[in-house]
């Protein structure tokens, strides 16, 4: 299995679409290739088809290559929990909660091993493997611990390029920098810097470019121009790059901004249609009067409650709901409209009886057992026999009151994957990814377009991976355009793994 590394000058360089668009430029080549990130901290997860969570971006890069996600992709995924701790999942399976200060000490020989199995199984099924870094690979406090970025490099003596995001500033300041910081056979791995996120002429960059390549020795290989598509994002922080972004829609869908907010990748396909706004709201900001409030997931639900029923945001939804507004939530945010949650242990949140919202007549109990699957259903609601598909990531057990069965309408026809309460205002879900799938998507939206008197969308649609294929396309073909991944891969070719 030949090998290529993409590591970045900083966060949110563009690393993971540079990664998946250099797996499709590879697949498009007729080469079976598999990305890779050793260990990945992000609150967006994905649910393989044999039940185990992957950071979402690995899955994003999987389709790219044109294969199925599969746990060896990302071996490691840190879910952070807003405490200076994070849920480790290890291998696919949660193993255990841990801090920065103690993930060292019990989990990097571990960590290490699953890595390196990882990277023999996928030499087993793959001709290439394009791996993705972490933050920076110069961290020089981190990089004893390092699991993610020029370890890996070194172990499959791969062929590495820098990215630096030129839109921030001081781009040559930061290659030169990670450059200095990185030991003589780190740096000796670096076979290319790509400059990302260019907006603007390229001839006012010659200049600089001839200067770097003098200094350090190493070629541009490509100065990618900005792309302003909408992609999966792996946390919170690119939200705030999402605002605003549709003033001329005809519908606005709010969405909470709860401080552990997780997969917020279910409203990508929201993004995607032309006649809707999705708008993050803080839960101190105003609500406003959106046409309908979604309560996303969440990573520690107990803990986001209490900071919206702190924050005020409960009596605005209240309100809301009193004048008829729609309320919709997903996995953590469907189990804060029941009117009580309980975790006895302490799983989801500080220990205790919790009122929830009161919105539903349910109640939800957290335990151990964590529920990680794919699903498959049919619709009973909005319009009846549509075929619905998603993933469960949850724990806890969520359960309607005594004697309330009968005045609730159940969404799908597993009766634990979602309810809609009996005033037809409100319902929930544990479904991730139910948006993604077009008829019901649409179905859900003409609901409530019809309370706007909006005309009805077409619903016999196809679901949302033809356009997320249709953004990869795009994003490929730009990369393909200003990216010369030839030395690149020349140097992989003539490489050997390291021990």
């Amino acid at each position: 299995m030949k090998s290529l590394m993409v590591v970045g000058t900083t966060s949110h360089a563009g690393k993971s679409l540079l990664t998946a668009a250099i797996c499709r430029i590879l697949a498009r080549r007729g080469l079976k290739v598999a990305p890779f990130k050793g260990q990945n901290m992000a609150l967006n997860a994905y649910v393989t088809k044999g039940g185990g969570e992957i950071g979402y971006a690995q899955a994003l890069q999987a389709w790219a290559a044109g294969v199925s996600p599969q746990v060896a992709m990302n071996p490691i995924l840190l879910k952070p929990q807003g405490d200076m701790t994070s849920q480790v999942i290890l291998r696919g399976h949660a193993v255990g909660v841990t801090s920065a200060e103690h993930y060292y000490e019990d989990y990097f020989e571990i960590g290490w091993q699953a890595i390196a199995e990882s990277l023999e199984k996928l030499g087993q099924q793959f001709d290439w493997v394009v791996c993705e870094g972490a933050g920076s690979p110069a961290e020089i406090n981190l990089k004893h611990r390092d699991l993610t970025n020029m370890r890996v490099a070194r172990h499959l003596n791969a062929a590495t390029l820098l990215v630096v995001d030129i839109d921030r500033g001081g781009a040559f300041a930061h290659v030169v920098g990670t450059l200095e910081l990185l030991d003589p056979e780190e740096r000796a791995l670096i076979r290319g810097v790509v400059i990302n996120k260019f907006r603007g002429r390229r001839e006012l960059l010659d200049s600089g470019i001839e200067w770097l390549e003098q200094r350090t020795g190493i070629p541009v290989l490509g100065v990618i121009p900005w792309v302003n598509e909408l992609f999966p994002a792996e946390d919170s922080l690119d939200l705030l790059e999402r605002r605003g972004r549709k003033s001329t829609a005809e519908l606005t869908v709010a969405v909470l901004r709860f401080p552990r907010i997780a997969n917020f990748t279910d409203f990508d396909p929201l993004e995607a249609e032309p006649s809707v706004r999705v708008r993050y709201v803080d839960l101190d900001a105003d609500l406003g009067q959106p046409d309908v409030v979604v309560l996303p997931g969440s990573k520690t639900t107990i803990a986001d409650l209490i900071a919206l029923q702190r924050s005020g945001m409960h009596k605005q939804l209240k309100t809301y709901h009193a004048a008829g507004g729609q309320i919709f939530g997903i996995c953590g945010g469907f189990q804060m409209l029941g009117d009580r949650l309980t975790d006895p242990e302490g799983f989801e949140g500080p220990e205790g009886r919790y009122d929830g919202l009161g919105f539903l007549p349910t109640r939800t109990v957290f335990t151990g057992s964590k529920v990680v699957r794919q699903r498959q259903c049919q619709s009973r609601w909005p319009d009846a026999g549509l075929p619905v598909s998603g993933y469960e990531i949850h724990q806890g057990n969520t359960q309607i009151h005594d004697g309330q069965a009968e005045r609730v309408t159940h969404l799908f026809d597993d009766p634990q994957l979602g309810i809609l309460g009996r005033d037809g205002q409100v319902g929930g879900t544990y479904l991730h990814g139910l948006f993604e799938s077009g008829a019901w998507r649409r179905s859900w939206l003409n609901r409530l377009r019809r309370a706007r008197g909006l005309n009805a969308l077409p619903t016999a649609l196809g679901d949302y991976r033809e356009q997320r294929e249709d953004l990869l396309n795009r994003l490929t073909d730009v990369v393909d355009e200003y990216l010369n991944l030839e030395p690149l891969l020349v140097a992989a070719q003539s490489s050997r793994r390291i021990a």
